[in-house]
């Protein structure tokens, strides 16, 4: 039962703690690191603009859109957080 909230009115343990995720904290991370792996593409796309190289070919560019999709993802994840909140905070499930 470690992937389990703790029941209202009792203290979680340590261990409980630190194997229970909140809604959402999962989509976040997952959106941050498609938003770096984004903004690395993106660095290494226009280096060669500064660098007088040649440019990188056309997919690469493709590869920056990332940034883009990890802050939807992200996003999704602190939408989620915020509803698991509110269901909390009027005593829902």
């Amino acid at each position: 039962m470690p992937d389990t909230p703790p029941l209202r009115g009792t203290s979680p343990s340590p261990q409980d703690q630190a194997n229970f995720a909140p809604p959402g904290d999962r989509l976040i991370r997952a959106g941050a690191l498609v938003f770096f792996a984004g903004a690395l593409a993106t660095l290494v796309t226009v280096a060669p603009l500064f660098f007088d190289a040649t440019p990188f070919p056309p997919y690469m560019f493709g590869l920056s859109m990332l940034m883009g999709v990890g802050f939807l993802i992200a996003g999704a994840g602190v939408l989620r957080s915020a509803a698991a909140g509110r269901r909390q905070a009027r005593g829902e499930r």
